[in-house]
């Protein structure tokens, strides 16, 4: 059978047309996946990893806009912040290196040498945005903010950091910036609660007075439980009641925010991120190197690009990764010197070997004392060292203000068991090692028992390779205390 010519040039021409179409469709995929992407952290300040519910929290609907976040996408149950106190867990998160790698091991600023997250969204053409916060992410040339906003009082900025309303408010108009000026965005919204003082507190009117921000849910003694490694005394199960009233006006600030990008109309390009600086305001949380010091809910929301409802309950993530990841994204240039590394390959549901393990740190912090605290996680096993304790220097900050530290020590005077519990807080011991599985608030020391021998010595390793490769200062000092 012969084809006419006519009838080849026809075939021809229609196969010309397919390869055209197909090119054509491809380039258009191309071309949607290098389209700047948005970028939306959110925080909260002195959060609890478990104080949310998607993360075991026993208070009925706590969280219900975090709740949705996850729902929406995927959270890591083993993700931790590298230091638990605020300006230098945040100048961490904004530099991917650890506060003894920054300049920043206090509440000091970064060295003008350190590149900074902002520094090159700012010459990829991205608008930056902070709402509250921002006095703690210095020097402030570093942090080229094109919009913020401060706390302020009640009748400004923020109210106080924590009306949600005024939340919506200045997201929509940084939004509207943003869109006005043609611009792809990174806004980082930081709450300022549930950080001291609590709603409904004592402090809270002494610091504020009557004129308070709205309280839509006020959370009772008797809702809530009291955190294993805390004495079930009353005034601990009232402050810890005040806490969860905190986070429940937090969550309604997330919901703010949510809703203010999803107004906006530009949620599908935005990739959403949610953690806590760090742990909460009580003894044995913030300001230390346990699991309810740096362990945070993690949560990240990227509509078409992760599917909803993944949970990560394998890899280890920290602060330091949060802005190489962000960097891998958007399609822009790694930065040398970096501590951390990109987990994106997890976000698109893939593994990464020797995510197993995640180090975190303390520093002089308060009046001048050192208190200096190393600690390495691998698995279930965590491993600190109090280079301080000495049996005599005794620890301060925020955590040791309240109602629930001089509920303990007014009932150490006639309680032997908070006795001995107050007395390791305020003390501690030069080592402590916890199987965080079986015993996630540090109650049972296992750094004497025999059994456990070969696993400190692992970790004990461990730390000083990663206190090595990161010029940690006191790494000799490790070396010859514990490791000789």
């Amino acid at each position: 059978m012969m084809w006419k010519k006519s009838t080849i040039k026809n075939l021809l021409l229609l196969l010309f047309t397919l390869v055209f179409f197909v090119q054509c469709k491809q380039a258009g995929k191309s071309q949607k996946e290098y389209t700047p992407t948005n970028v939306l952290l959110i925080t909260a300040d002195d959060l609890n990893y478990n104080s949310v519910g998607s993360y075991g929290c026993e208070v009925e609907n706590i969280t219900p806009n975090l709740d949705l976040l996850a729902e929406r996408g995927i959270r890591f149950h083993n993700a931790f912040v590298n230091i638990a106190v605020c300006q230098p867990s945040r100048q961490s998160i904004m530099t991917g290196r650890y506060p003894h790698s920054n300049g920043a091991p206090g509440f000091d600023p970064i060295d003008d040498s350190v590149p900074t997250l902002q520094e090159q969204l700012n010459r990829a053409g991205y608008l930056n945005g902070i709402l509250g916060k921002e006095i703690h992410l210095k020097p402030t040339e570093k942090f080229p903010w094109d919009y913020y906003i401060r706390e302020g009082d009640l009748a400004s900025g923020l109210g106080i950091g924590r009306d949600p309303d005024l939340y919506y408010h200045h997201a929509m108009e940084f939004f509207n910036k943003s869109k006005k000026e043609d611009k792809p965005f990174f806004l980082m919204a930081n709450s300022h609660d549930p950080h001291r003082p609590f709603a409904g507190s004592d402090q809270e009117k002494s610091l504020w007075g009557e004129d308070l921000p709205v309280v839509t849910r006020t959370i009772h003694p008797d809702e809530v439980t009291v955190p294993e490694f805390l004495p079930d005394l009353p005034e601990v199960r009232r402050e810890i009641a005040e806490y969860y009233t905190s986070v429940y006006r937090m969550d309604q600030t997330i919901g703010a925010l949510m809703q203010a990008l999803d107004d906006s109309g530009m949620a599908e390009n935005t990739i959403v991120m949610f953690i806590s600086d760090n742990g909460m305001a009580f003894p044995f949380a913030k300001s230390n190197c346990y699991l309810n010091s740096n362990k945070t809910p993690w949560i990240v929301r990227w509509p078409g690009e992760i599917p909803e409802g993944m949970v990560d309950s394998t890899h280890f993530i920290s602060g330091i990764d949060f802005m190489p990841t962000i960097l891998h994204a958007l399609h822009l240039p790694d930065v040398p010197d970096m501590n951390g590394t990109s987990f994106l390959p997890l976000l698109k549901g893939k593994t990464q070997k020797n995510r197993t393990s995640v180090y975190t740190e303390f520093h002089t912090i308060f009046a001048g004392i050192d208190y200096s605290m190393r600690c390495v996680q691998e698995g279930d096993y965590g491993y600190i060292v109090n280079f301080w304790s000495d049996g005599e220097h005794q620890i301060r900050g925020d955590a040791a203000s309240g109602r629930t530290y001089a509920a303990m020590k007014e009932a150490a005077t006639d309680n032997k068991e908070v006795e001995e519990r107050l007395n390791m807080y305020v003390y501690r011991v030069p080592e402590e090692l916890y199987d965080f599985r079986k015993d996630p608030d540090g109650l049972n020391n296992l750094i004497d028992d025999p059994a456990y021998k070969e696993i400190t010595e692992g970790l004990r390793s461990l730390l000083s390779k990663e206190m090595k490769r990161t010029e940690d200062p006191i790494h000799n000092v490790f070396v010859e205390r514990f490791m000789e």
